[in-house]
C-alpha cells in the first residue's frame, strides 16, 4: 500500500487508513548533536523578540537553568557599553553564549509538518534537521502519515531528547485504524474515544457525512482534544468550514471550505461538467477559480462569515506557500536550496506525474498562474481581515510537495503571510505564540518569557527587517566593500535548554544528499530536459 501523508486525498482514500499502515521513513537516530541542557545558560546581548506581538528591545541577557526561562535582564541602550553590574551573574558550572548583534526570538511552530514519506524518499533525520536548522521547534503532524504508533514514539522520544528533532503533536487521521469505514454518528464517537486512548493529541478530518462529522467533533471536543480539517471537495459541498467550527473544530487548514461558507448565489462550486477530482490537474486549476465564486470582500455575508468564525475562537492555519507554485512555477522550481538540499527521491516525487501526489503539472502555464494570483489576492485580503478583527492565524507549510522543501518552505509561508498585509511582529506571533495557543500549549512555548521553556531562535539578523534572513541559505547583501555577501540563517537553535548549532544541522542534510547523489550518481534537472 503506498503511504499517504497528504492532507488533500479524495475521503474515500483515507478511509483506508483503516488498514495497517506498511510504508513508514526510517526513524530519526539517537541523538549526537547539540550541548546541554546546562545547570545555567545565559544568552549575552541578544535583541529579543519575544513573539508576543511587542516590538525588539534589548540588549538583554536571557537566563536559563535547564530547561527554563528564569530570567530576561535589560542591559540598557542600545550603542551604549553594557554596565556589568546589571547583568546575571554566571554561577559556577554555568555556559554563557556572547550573543551581541545577535536577535532572538522563540522557537517556530509549523503547524502542517508532515514527517516525510517513503514515496518522497525522505527519512526522518531529513526532514527533523531542516526543520531544527530553521529555528523550528516544535510541529503538528496533521494525519499521521507513517502511522500513529511511529508518531508517538518520536514525539515521546523527542520529548526526552534522545532524538535531534522538533517537540510533536500528533493528530491522527480520522478513521485510521478503523476495520470498516465510519458511517454511523455512533461509530464515530467509539473511534473517537479510542484515539485518544491511544495518545493522539487530536484528530485530521477531511470530511464525511453531516452525521458522523458533527459526531465525531463534538466527541474530540467533549474529550478535550483539538481538531483540524482539510474540507476536501467531496464532501464540501454538505459540511462546510461553518458547519464545523459550529460543531467545536478548533482549526482549519489551507482554505478549502472557507470560499463555500462564503457562497451567495451558489451551493456547490462551479464544477466543468467533465470535471474529475482525481485528476489533479482538473482539481487545482479549478480551485484556483473558487475564491472569485464567493462574496464579495467586506460584504455583507463576508463579514457575517468572518464574525462568526472569530466569536467561535476559530484558528486558520493556511499553508499559503504549498500552493506558491500554482501562481508562479518556474520560480518555486528553481528556488536555489533544491541544488544542495533536495533530495534526488523528493526531486523526482516534484516532477509532473498522473501518480504522484501535488505533482500534477501536465500541462500548466500562463492562464492558470494568472488565476491562481487573482485567487491568492482574494485570500490574503480574508486571511488578513481575519487577523485584524482579533482572529488567531497560524502558520503552516505541508512541506514535501509542490516543490516546497521542509524548513525551507516554512520560511517562504512567514514571507507569504507578510505579502497578505501582516507586520512582521504580526507574523512572527502567528508563527510562535498563536500557534501554540491554537495548540493548548503556551503556557509552555511560544514566546520567551519567564516561566516558558527554553524554546529559542538566535539569528545574526534582524528578521524584522528581512524575513530572508532566516532561510537556512541566508539574504543576498552587498556590503561596503562592493562584495555580495550572503547574511542570516538561523546561528542556534535552543530545544528545552539544549543548543543546536543550526549550520551544523544543515550541513548534515546536505551530507544526506550529497551521499544519496554519489550512490547513484544523480544531477538535477530540470523536467523535460535531457
Amino acid at each position: 500500500m503506498r503511504m499517504i501523508s497528504k492532507c488533500v486525498m479524495v475521503f474515500s482514500i483515507v478511509i483506508s487508513f483503516s488498514l495497517t499502515l506498511s510504508a513508514q521513513i526510517a526513524k530519526a537516530p539517537d541523538r549526537n548533536e547539540g550541548d546541554g541542557p546546562y545547570t545555567q545558560l545565559i544568552i549575552r546581548g541578544v535583541t529579543l523578540i519575544n513573539g508576543t506581538g511587542a516590538p525588539a528591545f534589548g540588549p538583554v541577557d536571557i537566563v536559563i537553568e535547564k530547561n527554563k526561562i528564569v530570567q530576561i535582564a535589560s542591559l540598557g541602550s542600545p550603542g551604549i557599553k553594557i554596565n556589568d553590574a546589571r547583568r546575571p551573574v554566571l554561577k559556577a558550572g554555568g555556559k554563557e553564549m556572547n550573543c551581541e548583534g545577535m536577535y532572538a526570538m522563540p522557537g517556530l511552530i509549523d503547524m502542517h509538518g508532515h514527517i516525510g514519506g517513503v514515496e518522497q524518499g525522505t527519512p526522518a533525520e531529513y526532514v527533523f534537521k531542516l526543520w531544527m536548522a530553521h529555528g523550528i521547534t516544535t510541529i503538528r503532524d496533521p494525519s499521521a502519515g507513517n502511522g500513529l504508533d511511529w508518531v508517538l514514539d518520536q514525539k515521546k522520544k523527542s520529548a526526552a531528547n534522545q532524538i535531534t528533532a522538533p517537540r510533536i503533536f500528533a493528530y491522527s487521521a480520522f478513521g485510521m485504524g478503523s476495520t470498516s469505514p465510519i458511517s454511523t454518528a455512533d461509530q464515530a464517537r467509539v473511534w473517537v474515544q479510542q484515539n485518544a486512548k491511544n495518545g493522539a493529541d487530536g484528530i485530521k478530518f477531511f470530511g464525511a457525512s453531516p452525521e458522523v462529522m458533527d459526531a465525531a467533533i463534538r466527541e474530540n471536543k467533549k474529550l478535550g482534544l483539538r481538531s483540524c480539517c482539510h474540507h476536501a471537495q467531496i464532501d464540501v459541498a454538505r459540511w462546510n468550514v461553518l458547519n464545523s467550527a459550529r460543531a467545536g473544530m478548533t482549526s482549519m487548514e489551507h482554505w478549502y471550505g472557507l470560499p463555500e461558507a462564503l457562497f451567495a448565489d451558489k451551493t456547490v462550486q462551479q464544477f466543468p461538467l467533465d470535471y474529475n477530482y482525481n485528476n489533479e490537474q482538473n482539481r487545482f486549476e479549478e480551485a484556483g477559480k473558487l475564491w472569485k465564486q464567493a462574496a464579495a470582500p467586506f460584504s455583507d455575508h463576508w463579514n457575517k462569515v468572518m464574525n462568526e468564525l472569530i466569536a467561535l475562537d476559530f484558528t486558520i492555519d493556511p499553508t499559503f506557500n504549498i500552493y506558491d507554485a500554482n501562481r508562479d512555477l518556474q520560480r518555486t522550481r528553481r528556488a536555489e536550496w533544491h541544488e544542495t538540499y533536495t533530495l534526488p527521491s523528493l526531486w523526482k516525487f516534484y516532477e509532473p506525474s498522473r501518480q504522484s501526489h501535488g505533482s500534477y503539472w501536465q500541462s500548466w502555464g500562463t492562464e492558470q498562474e494568472v488565476e491562481w494570483k487573482n485567487n491568492y489576492r482574494l485570500w490574503m485580503t480574508f486571511i488578513n481581515e481575519y487577523k485584524n478583527r482579533g482572529g488567531r492565524v497560524t502558520a503552516g507549510s505541508d512541506n514535501g510537495f509542490i516543490y516546497q522543501l521542509y524548513g525551507f518552505g516554512y520560511i517562504r509561508e512567514l514571507e507569504l503571510l507578510r505579502e497578505a498585509g501582516f507586520h512582521p511582529l504580526e507574523v512572527i506571533r502567528s508563527a510562535t505564540l498563536y500557534a501554540a495557543q491554537a495548540l493548548g500549549a503556551d503556557k509552555e512555548i511560544g514566546s520567551i518569557e519567564v516561566g516558558k521553556l527554553a524554546d529559542i531562535a538566535i539569528v545574526n539578523a534582524n528578521p524584522l527587517k528581512n524575513l530572508q534572513v532566516l532561510y537556512g541559505t541566508g539574504a543576498i547583501e552587498l556590503n561596503a566593500d562592493n562584495k555580495v555577501v550572503r547574511t542570516g540563517g538561523v546561528q542556534y537553535t535552543i530545544k528545552d535548554g539544549i543548543v543546536y548549532d543550526a549550520k551544523k544541522l544543515l550541513a548534515d542534510v546536505k551530507a544526506i544528499v550529497d551521499a544519496e547523489k554519489k550512490k547513484t550518481g544523480w544531477v538535477l534537472k530540470q523536467p523535460g530536459v535531457e
